[in-house]
């Protein structure tokens, strides 16, 4: 396997990581766009660059990967795009605004071209989790730990007691839902924005 790194909100950047991609191992077939990014902060003291920056890593990103890819799986007639998403495309949280409007523009990305690409083989779908084992969590983790005094673990148990299973989601869980997504035989599924939270959101 050969790893391509690229900058996803800069489009010579996609483009040239997936011409590479591509000239390495064939057309894509799947394309998770699984990049993404949070910054807390109180609505009034968001800065211009810090909402054009999440908004670049999480919407644009997802728009510029797909949109290279998307060609050639309409000439196959065969193509999967799973964005992974986030609770926060289905419901809003205070202190993350530009997160929650990038997340919910990656969920409208995703059901305008699920019916664009609806007759052409491709299905374009959404994994939503809720706060899952990641970097980003450790990083919220941390933020709580600054700015309220809690301990880790308190901070942690408040995170997971959103989940109504009282528990943070396995990054094994979501990608299992992406797995199931990518195959062959999921062919129906197109335009769905499916939570993987513990039914945090039903």
């Amino acid at each position: 396997m050969e790893l391509q790194v690229c900058d996803v909100a800069d489009e010579a950047s996609v483009r040239q990581a997936f011409a590479a991609a591509v000239k390495a191992a064939g057309p894509v077939d799947l394309l998770v766009n699984n990049a993404g990014q949070v910054e807390t902060a109180p609505f009034a003291k968001t800065s211009l660059e810090t909402w054009r920056r999440l908004l670049d890593v999480n919407l644009t990103g997802s728009f510029l990967c797909s949109r290279e890819v998307l060609p050639a799986m309409t000439e196959r007639r065969f193509g999967r795009i799973v964005n992974v998403a986030s609770t926060a495309a289905l419901k809003g949280y205070a202190y993350v605004a530009a997160y929650c409007a990038a997340k919910h523009g990656v969920l409208g990305l995703t059901r305008a071209l699920a019916l664009e690409t609806a007759r052409k083989g491709v299905t374009v779908n959404a994994v939503c989790p809720g706060y899952t084992e990641t970097d980003i969590v450790a990083g919220a983790i941390d933020t709580i730990v600054a700015k309220t005094g809690r301990t880790p673990e308190q901070a942690r148990a408040e995170l997971a007691a959103v989940n109504p299973q009282g528990r943070l989601v396995d990054p094994a869980e979501v990608a299992a839902s992406v797995a199931w997504l990518a195959r062959r035989d999921s062919g129906s599924i197109t335009g769905q924005a499916i939570a993987v939270a513990g039914g945090e959101v039903m």
